[in-house]
């Protein structure tokens, strides 16, 4: 893979913004098949320029003028915002206090920097395979629970280019929903509580909520080979006390003696289960139950979610095909039935991507004979690895498409006179 160089950044976007970004599939998505008048008119679009030149409230009228505006500004990043209540660029002309934001798809920001205090192999913006584990329960625990618990239908997961994903739930009725409601659905989805200066960041009661009982389960899928063997959180006494401060007292002594004399993770982790249910035997009453063990498990694994990204209406994410400027890493779709094989590593970087195209539109030039004039034109990002991706998104768009269609019909059938 091409190796990515910021500083060749400008020129890589403009060739980006002119003949790879999926400007097609993008206006579809946001335009929501043109049911509600003036809807993608309304969006605010923000765009990050070369030295943090920062421009909020863009808004353009169609496909061609947001296309037309991002080949002449090339953006370093790309947010999307609100749905407002008049168009944002004329946001300045309209009288105080009118100006509000009125719809927005549910989001969700993940960030591997919120972990830092359960990952052993890197830190800050820093990631590898070993951690990455991390997000891929991540997405399993958040997605089982949009789609089963909620019954939200559209949910589009997107690598963030560097360290994270987002989440966008894009049901028509999710996008109404106020900021209370939203803080709401984030609460449910909240079970690590507590800054740097808690210790013990998750408190389980007797009575287990299914939403617990199914996260663990999914987390007991990843926990051996996560946190046992990659992780090793029980590899030494530094890494074992962190643990035993979120056990009882009354189990402290046993627990470090047990560890001392095994040799590593696994067998400290199958002790630890064993004391945990001697003493959940003798003391009825204690507060030492199956739930310890799953206490510290969520601690190590559950999703970490930013609560102020997904609670207001007017909060700007990260929009999907924009570019890191820092790992030149493409913002992509990530298919939900290969969620265990993403690997952020082999993401493309607009550098191969770029590469790719020059490479195939020289081969074509030289190619270049009478049956050229014939053959249709491919669009340019399928000539590149981002096809893969595109396409997660067009499956994605053609779900929504599929449901507004029913949702039209449905109304319709209402409307007839029998």
């Amino acid at each position: 893979m091409e190796a990515f160089d910021p500083a060749e950044l400008p020129e890589l976007l403009k060739l980006y913004y002119r003949r790879l970004f999926p400007y097609g599939q993008y206006y579809r998505w946001l335009n929501y098949g043109g049911v509600i008048k003036n809807y993608f008119q309304h969006r605010e679009f923000s765009f990050t320029l070369k030295d943090d030149i920062y421009i909020r409230y863009q808004s353009f009228n169609n496909q061609s003028e947001l296309e037309k505006e991002m080949q002449k500004m090339n953006p370093y990043k790309i947010d999307i915002g609100a749905v407002y209540s008049h168009r944002p660029n004329q946001h300045n002309t309209v009288k105080l206090g009118a100006f509000q934001a009125q719809e927005k798809e549910l989001v969700f920001d993940i960030d591997m920097t919120d972990y830092d205090d359960v990952r052993r192999c890197c830190s800050s913006a820093d990631i590898c395979s070993k951690c990455w584990t991390l997000m891929t329960m991540a997405i399993r625990i958040i997605d089982r629970a949009l789609k089963e618990d909620f019954g939200f239908k559209h949910r589009l997961w997107v690598y963030s280019g560097r360290r994270g994903v987002h989440c966008w739930v894009c049901d028509e009725s999710v996008r109404k929903l106020s900021s209370a409601v939203r803080s709401a659905v984030v609460e449910y989805l909240s079970l690590v509580k507590g800054g740097q200066d808690v210790k013990k960041k998750v408190h389980l009661s007797e009575k287990i909520h299914p939403f617990v009982r199914k996260s663990i389960n999914i987390i007991k899928k990843y926990f051996e080979q996560y946190a046992l063997v990659d992780q090793d959180i029980l590899e030494n006494k530094e890494s074992w006390d962190k643990i035993l401060a979120l056990v009882p007292e009354t189990v402290r002594d046993e627990l470090q003696q047990g560890f001392q004399r095994h040799s590593n993770s696994l067998q400290r982790w199958e002790n630890l289960k064993n004391i945990i249910n001697k003493y959940q035997k003798n003391n009825k009453n204690d507060k030492c139950g199956p739930w310890l063990e799953w206490e510290i498990m969520l601690q190590y694994c559950f999703p970490r979610l930013d609560i102020n990204v997904s609670k207001g209406i007017n909060h700007l994410l990260k929009s999907p095909f924009s570019v890191h400027p820092k790992t030149g890493r493409i913002s992509v779709p990530i298919d939900l039935q290969k969620v265990d094989q993403f690997d952020p590593f082999t993401v493309p970087t607009i550098s191969s991507i770029c590469h790719e195209l020059d490479v195939i539109s020289t081969k074509e030039e030289k190619e270049k004979g009478a049956e050229s004039d014939i053959k249709p034109r491919t669009r340019d990002y399928k000539k590149t690895s981002l096809a893969p991706f595109v396409k997660v998104f067009e499956q994605f768009l053609e779900n929504l498409d599929k449901s507004r269609k029913g949702e039209l019909l449905k109304k319709s059938d209402l409307q007839k006179d029998f």
